[in-house]
C-alpha cells in the first residue's frame, strides 16, 4: 500500500502524476485529474458545461459531466490503449470543475460559457469541454475562432444541426447554422460523420450518412475527415447520439441505424493528422443510460481525444 494513493484530484503533488485509486473510490474528477482553478503550466483542461435546457425531446443531459467523470475510473494507469502511452507522463492535464451557469436566466448562459471558455483558452490550455446539451458548442466555437480564425467543423452527429432560429434562441438543434451564418466555421473544410436525419439545409457541410458509415471502413471514413478538412485548425464535437442507441441509450435523441462505439473508436484513432484546436463530448443524458454503457462511451470517446492531443504534444516537445 506504500505506493498507493486515494483522492488523487485533490492529493496529487504533480499534474503529471499517475493516479493510484482504487476504480470503485476516491474523487471522481476526469481519469483522477487534479481539481483545480489554476491554469499555469496547465496543457490542457477538462471542463464540464451542465447545461440541458435546450434539448428538443428528453432532457437530462445537465448530469453529462458528472456521469462521464465517474465512468473515465475505469481507465486505469496503465498506458492507454490504443495509443500505449501514459497520456500523463509529459502532458499536464487538470479538471477545471464545471461551468458556473445560473439555472434561472438561460438567456444569459451563452455569454457565461464564452466568456469563461475565454479564460482557458487565454492561458493556452487546450479546451476538453464535457456537456451539457449540444447548444453548448455554439459559445465554445465563437470562443475558439475568436483565438484560432475560422475552424474546420469535424462533427460526430445523427443530426445536421442546421436548423435556423432567431439569434436569442435556445436551440440545440441550430449551431452549425448559425456558425456558418457567422464565419465561425468554414464549410467547405467541415465534415459531419454518422447524420441519419434530414433538415432544411446543409449550409455546404461535407455530410457522410449513416447508411454510407455503414459501409465505408474506419480508414475510409478518417481519410475522408482529413482529406476534406485539408489541415485547417479544426475542432472536434461529438453528440453521443451519434452513436447507435444500441452503444449510446442515454441521450436525448436517439436514431436507430448508428454505427458503433468500436467503429468509431477506431476512426477517431485514426485522426491524428487532423490539427484539432478544441473539443468536447455532449449529449450523455444519465436518466435514459443502462448500467453507464452510455456514459462509459462518452469518458472513452473524451480519452481518445486526450490520446490524440498527446500524440500531437509529443511531437512538439520532440521538436522542442
Amino acid at each position: 500500500m506504500a505506493n498507493r494513493s486515494i483522492d488523487h484530484a485533490f492529493t496529487a503533488t504533480s499534474l503529471t502524476s499517475a493516479a493510484g485509486d482504487p476504480t470503485f473510490a476516491g474523487a471522481l474528477s476526469f481519469m483522477r485529474r487534479r481539481f483545480t482553478k489554476e491554469l499555469a503550466g496547465v496543457d490542457v483542461a477538462v471542463w464540464g458545461i451542465p447545461f440541458d435546457a435546450a434539448t428538443s425531446n428528453r432532457p437530462g443531459t445537465r448530469f453529462g459531466p458528472q456521469a462521464i467523470r465517474r465512468a473515465s475510473a475505469i481507465f486505469d494507469n496503465d498506458p492507454q490503449y490504443p495509443f500505449n502511452r501514459d497520456l500523463f507522463t509529459e502532458m499536464a492535464v487538470i479538471d477545471y470543475g464545471d461551468c458556473l451557469l445560473d439555472y434561472g436566466n438561460h438567456q444569459d448562459t451563452p455569454a457565461a460559457i464564452e466568456r469563461q471558455a475565454n479564460a482557458i483558452l487565454d492561458s493556452g490550455a487546450f479546451l476538453l469541454t464535457l456537456g451539457g446539451d449540444h447548444y453548448i458548442t455554439w459559445p465554445l466555437l465563437k470562443a475558439h475562432a475568436a483565438k484560432h480564425g475560422p475552424l474546420a467543423l469535424v462533427q460526430f452527429d445523427a443530426h445536421q444541426d442546421t436548423w435556423f432560429d432567431e439569434d436569442r434562441r435556445i436551440d440545440h438543434g441550430s449551431f452549425v447554422a448559425r456558425a456558418v451564418r457567422e464565419g465561425i466555421i468554414d464549410p467547405d473544410r467541415s465534415i459531419q460523420i454518422g447524420i441519419r436525419t434530414h433538415a432544411p439545409e446543409d449550409c455546404g457541410v461535407n455530410i457522410l450518412y449513416g447508411h454510407q458509415v455503414e459501409e465505408m471502413s474506419a480508414g475510409d471514413i478518417a481519410s475522408a475527415i482529413i482529406s476534406h478538412t485539408r489541415g485547417a485548425p479544426a475542432y472536434l464535437t461529438f453528440d453521443i447520439d451519434c452513436l447507435d442507441p444500441a452503444f449510446a441509450p442515454g441521450t436525448g435523441t436517439p436514431v436507430a441505424g448508428g454505427p458503433s462505439s468500436a467503429k468509431i473508436l477506431s476512426v477517431l484513432q485514426r485522426l491524428h493528422q487532423l490539427d484539432i484546436r478544441g473539443a468536447d463530448i455532449v449529449e450523455v443524458s444519465p436518466p435514459y443510460d443502462h448500467a453507464d454503457i452510455t456514459a462509459i462511451a462518452g469518458a472513452t470517446v473524451a480519452m481518445y481525444m486526450l490520446g490524440l492531443h498527446a500524440e500531437r504534444h509529443a511531437i512538439a516537445v520532440s521538436q522542442g
